[in-house]
């Protein structure tokens, strides 16, 4: 890894307190909307096609585990492996859905209640670790150094879209408190995804940053509407057909 320093870095976040703010936030909205669950409603959909709430409850359990792997073993962990390879990044979903589908089938058997107790304690341990190396590379996709404060903000923007996916499963909206943030730490902490890619952001107009998160990731929020969500399937399937239209307007 010697040579990634000079290569870009992807929107550094030179100030980790601000980030690091927005990922407590996140964390914490999680664990408060887990606490309205109950048994019937863990079984709920989320906005994302192969989870329930009680299975989103075992993946964040898991993927705050991962990030700990990710940071004792960066800038050589299977992740800065798998990001290495520079793939499109369909492949890197594919894989990285894979994977996430086999944490969770290893996951033992407990109620989604402790799998939120362990990811809080988890996330939280790990944001206590970044500060100090925080400008460190993380890993590198293509020409583009990811920091371990990017690495931070990829994971605020997922706990925020996680809260998300569990406000709607109980039919509640959600929005982070400062979605700049958020926005500001998926940019620096997910350059193959980059805001206006995927069939979520093509053709979306004055974003505003949560809406911006919610396109990029394949969630998108109807303008004025935070509770309302296209799923990105639904998006596959109707986007050649507006090209169509627009065409033909």
């Amino acid at each position: 890894m010697e040579r990634t320093h000079s290569r870009a870095l992807a929107a550094p976040l030179r100030e980790p307190v601000p980030l690091l703010a927005a990922y407590d936030a996140g964390v914490t909205a999680i664990c408060q909307l887990a606490a309205e669950f109950d048994d019937a409603s863990w079984g709920a959909q989320t906005p994302l096609p192969e989870w329930r709430a009680i299975e989103l409850a075992g993946h964040l359990r898991c993927s705050a585990e991962d990030l700990h792997e990710y940071l004792d073993e960066a800038p050589v962990s299977r992740y800065a492996r798998l990001m290495a390879t520079g793939a499109h990044p369909d492949t890197l979903r594919r894989k990285l859905t894979r994977q996430n589908a086999a944490e969770l089938a290893a996951l033992p058997d407990a109620p989604p209640a402790e799998h939120i107790a362990a990811f809080a304690a988890s996330a939280r341990s790990y944001a206590a670790r970044v500060a100090a190396v925080w400008d460190l590379p993380h890993h590198q996709y293509r020409d583009t150094v990811v920091t371990v404060g990017g690495m931070a903000g990829a994971a605020t923007a997922e706990w925020h879209l996680h809260a998300f996916d569990l406000a709607q499963a109980l039919g509640r909206a959600y929005r982070p408190a400062d979605p700049s943030a958020v926005l500001a730490g998926w940019q620096a902490g997910m350059p193959h995804l980059p805001i206006g890619a995927g069939p979520g952001a093509k053709g979306v107009r004055h974003l505003d940053p949560w809406h911006a998160v919610l396109a990029v990731s394949g969630r998108l929020a109807r303008p004025g509407q935070d509770d309302a969500v296209v799923p990105s399937w639904l998006l596959r399937a109707v986007w050649p057909a507006r090209l169509r239209l627009r065409r033909k307007g």
